[in-house]
This record gives C-alpha cells, sequence and structure tokens, in this order.
C-alpha cells in the first residue's frame, strides 16, 4: 500500500477556477486508474523476469535492475512527487507523471538491449513518483470531508491492495499468451485513456502557500542508493576487496552523506532530519528497512523458483500466486481492528515473526518441491505476516508526529520500505547468484534461491529485536 504526503484540505486551494465539476464516480476512477498502474507494475513483471532474461540475454545478477531500476527511482522521487503536486498544481503534476510513466512503458516494451529496458524502468519509477501522490490528493480535494471522503480513501486503497495483490496473475497472462514485452506495453493504451480523460474532466488545485522543491536531494538520495546497490552487486563477481565494488560502495555512501548534509541545511528538506528525533519515527523506519529488505525479495526469488526449478508456465506461476496475494491483503484489512486490541508493537512484532517462519520454511525447498508442500503454506505465512506488520508501523511512526507531519511522516514510512526492499533485493541476488555459481542446474538454483530466503528469514530476525527494544509501546502512542 502506498502512503502519501501530505494531505490537502478545501481550505490549501488556490483560486484556480473551476469548470463544471466532474461526476464524482468520473473522478474516482481516473485517479484510481493511475493509482493501479503505478503499484502493478511493482510486482507485475516478476513472473515475467525468466522470459525477459531469455529474451534479452540478461544474467542472474543483471536480472535484478528491472525490479530495483523502478524501485529506487520510485523511492527517491516519491516525497518530491508530493511536493510538486501541491506546489505546481495536482492535475498538472498527474498528467506529467502519466505522461511519462506510459512513455516509458512504450521504450521498455521495445527495448532490444538490457541497459535500454533498465533505463525504461527508471524513467518509469520517476513517472509513478510523480503521479502517485498526486492521485490520492486529487481524491482528497475532490471529496468532502467526512463519510464521502473516507469512503474515496478507502477505494483508492483497495484499488492500490488490488493492484499488487493481482500482479503476478496480470504478468503471467499476458506473458503466457503475448509476450514479456506486453507487461509493460499494455499501460500505453490504458495510460492514454486515463490522460485523455484526466485532461477533460479534472479540475486543478493547488496549494496556497508558496514551497521550495528539493530537487538536489531527490537527485542525491536516489543515486547514492543506485551506487551502493550496484556495488553490493559488483563484489558476487569481482569480490569484497576489489575496487570495481568498492568504488561505487564508497561513492554510494559519500553521496548519501552528501544529501544528509544537503538536508540538515535546505529550508524546505526533501526528508527532515529533526523528524528523526521522534523515536517513534526513528525506531519505526529502521525497522521497515530491515522488514523490507527481507520481504520485498519474495515474490522475485519465488517466481524464478517456480519457473526455473519447478518448471511452471509463466501462467501457472500467476495463478499459483493467488493464495499469497489474498493473504497479503486479508493481514492489511485486519490489521487495525487488532491493532485496537492488542497494541500497535505487538501486532507489528508477531506480524513479522510470521512471517520470519514463513520465510525459513520457504529456504527449505529444493529440485523435488511441490506445490501444497512447498509453495502454498510457506508463502501464505510470509504474505500474512507481510501484511500484518506494514500498519502497526507505520501507525507507530505517526503516532508521535505533529498533526502538519503526519503525511510526511507515512510517506517517509513507505519510501524507508521501498529503499530497504531495493537494497535487500541487491544483497539477496548477490548470495543467491554465488550460491547458484557453486553447483549445476536446477539443484543450485534452488540451493542459490532457498538460501536468500534463509538470510531474508535472519534479516527480519534483526528488525524483530529491533522492534521489541526500540519501538513505543504505550497504547496512545498508536492512536488515531
Amino acid at each position: 500500500m502506498v502512503r502519501m504526503p501530505p494531505i490537502a484540505t478545501p481550505a490549501t486551494l488556490s483560486g484556480t477556477s473551476r469548470r463544471t465539476a466532474a461526476p464524482a464516480w468520473l473522478v474516482m476512477l481516473l485517479v484510481c486508474a493511475g493509482q493501479f498502474l503505478v503499484v502493478l507494475d511493482v510486482s507485475v513483471v516478476n513472473v515475467a523476469l525468466p522470459a525477459v532474461r531469455a529474451g534479452l540475454g540478461l544474467s542472474e545478477l543483471g536480472l535484478q535492475w528491472i525490479v530495483n531500476a523502478y524501485v529506487i527511482t520510485f523511492a527517491g522521487f516519491m516525497l518530491l512527487g508530493g511536493r510538486a503536486a501541491d506546489l505546481f498544481g495536482r492535475k498538472r503534476i498527474f498528467v506529467l507523471g502519466l505522461v511519462l510513466f506510459t512513455v516509458a512503458s512504450l521504450g521498455g516494451g521495445l527495448a532490444q538491449q538490457p541497459w535500454q529496458l533498465i533505463a525504461a524502468r527508471a524513467v518509469q519509477g520517476v513517472g509513478a513518483a510523480v503521479l502517485s501522490p498526486a492521485t490520492l490528493t486529487i481524491l482528497t480535494t475532490s471529496f468532502p470531508a467526512g463519510p464521502a471522503r473516507t469512503r474515496a480513501i478507502a477505494t483508492w486503497t483497495a484499488v492500490g491492495a488490488g493492484g499488487g495483490a493481482v500482479g503476478g496473475l496480470v504478468g503471467g497472462v499476458l506473458t503466457e499468451y503475448l509476450s514479456w514485452r506486453w507487461v509493460l506495453l499494455i499501460n500505453v493504451p490504458v495510460g492514454a485513456v486515463v490522460l485523455i480523460g484526466a485532461v477533460l474532466w479534472l479540475t486543478e488545485s493547488r496549494q496556497g502557500t508558496a514551497r521550495r522543491l528539493d530537487v538536489p536531494g531527490a537527485l542525491l538520495v536516489t543515486g547514492g542508493l543506485g551506487l551502493v546497490a550496484y556495488g553490493i552487486v559488483r563484489t558476487e563477481t569481482d569480490g569484497w576487496a576489489s575496487s570495481s565494488a568498492l568504488l561505487p560502495l564508497a561513492a554510494g555512501l559519500l553521496v548519501v552523506a552528501v544529501f544528509l548534509a544537503v538536508e540538515a541545511r535546505s529550508k524546505a528538506p526533501l526528508m527532515p532530519l529533526g523528524l528523526f528525533r521522534l523515536r517513534s519515527v526513528s525506531s519505526a523506519n529502521g525497522a521497515m528497512v530491515l522488514a523490507g529488505a527481507a520481504m520485498f525479495s519474495m515474490w522475485y526469488f519465488l517466481s524464478l523458483y517456480v519457473q526455473n526449478v519447478l518448471g511452471y508456465r509463466p501462467l501457472q506461476a500467476g495463478l499459483s500466486f493467488i493464495p499469497h496475494s489474498l493473504s497479503i491483503v486479508l493481514g492489511s484489512k485486519i490489521g487495525p481492528r487488532l491493532m485496537n486490541r492488542v497494541g500497535a508493537k505487538t501486532l507489528a512484532v508477531s506480524g513479522a515473526v510470521i512471517s520470519a517462519a514463513g520465510m525459513a520454511w520457504q529456504g527449505t525447498m529444493d529440485v523435488h518441491g511441490t506445490y501444497l508442500g512447498t509453495i502454498l503454506g510457506p508463502g501464505v505465512l510470509m504474505a500474512l505476516g507481510a501484511g500484518l506488520t506494514a500498519t502497526p508501523v507505520a501507525a507507530i511512526a505517526t503516532s508521535g508526529a505533529d498533526p502538519a507531519d503526519q503525511g510526511l511522516v507515512s510517506g517517509l514510512i513507505n519510501t524507508s520500505r521501498q529503499m530497504g526492499g531495493a537494497l535487500g533485493l541487491s544483497v539477496l541476488s548477490t548470495i543467491a547468484a554465488s550460491r547458484i555459481a557453486a553447483g549445476h542446474g536446477p539443484a543450485a538454483r534452488a540451493a542459490g534461491y532457498g538460501l536468500a530466503f534463509h538470510v531474508g528469514a535472519l534479516v527480519l530476525l534483526a528488525a524483530i529485536v529491533l522492534m521489541v527494544v526500540a519501538l513505543p509501546r504505550r497504547r496512545a502512542d498508536t492512536a488515531h
């Protein structure tokens, strides 16, 4: 689920002239379609990865950049996108993000070389980061406060969860019956229809007060994260002592340090560092980075395992993940109710324990695995635990912040999850590739993917320890 800062109210709108307002259902349809595309593209490519590798000749390690290029730029520019929507107009930024996303999807679907596809995915991530915040703010400024707005936000949230849940199935159908290219090309006609509707029927609004846009901050954090991820990947082929690994790692850490220095001095920082003095914010974001590092890679390695080891076709792979998708949606839905009964901290820890147990179980997979014995049980545990963990951690993060910072802190939590996922995928892919290279055939692949899940379980255990030690416990801290 994607949470975006900050939510505007009618009082914050400029005096932009309004035409005859479009029907509420049409506004809902347009913005939810945009959000659906953004969330869908986080997961839709996973099932297509083996076909992408065969079509473009990618290496085992190179394959991760099809996912990471999107996630890194999405995370790095997400907070910037939210501020741009407030400053320059929600409709204008929505249209700009949709154009970027759609054109990049076309470029990725037509790519003939790996670098072309990776570059297109990176631009897609920027478009998604610009588009997604605008979808929520358009919704909240189009519906009056009260039940109507609550229903609109609930629909937006459900559409986001649905996009992530059906990504594997959509990717499987398109790859099986058309080509891997259609997991990207399908965005073009859908994006064009939504774009026409947005230009014709959405009305403009913006925040009344002038705010600066921290473009340097977004570029620095995205570049630093990308360099660190690249350096980690290079260690598998060249070793930790090689200059080809150490130089990008050192450069990435230096860029991150510069980012922190810029944010500390900026009048309108992308990431206000003062917020991290709050225990609730710092501990929850730290836990989310670790949890994201462990949980994000689940779909990636499962998709490779069922196709490269068990021999599933893309459609079979997509269908096999339906119970997992339903489990994560279930966890997300029942999380708020359980949180009111047992407290946010207890629920976050419990969810992480469930997910870690599933990862440890999944790590035992081998070349003779079966769906019922190897895929279904551990997958449901991992997904259910992930769904139960996300909501209470986000609730704890926002509990200690001022009301004016609630949206920003929610955005930080989502950024932490995506950044942790990108770095985690780099680390776990490198570990898996090392084990695969030491053997031969499907057995070696199964061993490599299994090792990635076992290491992921250990990372999640570290997140659990951090939650137990650092997350605030008081029920009042998570009141909403």
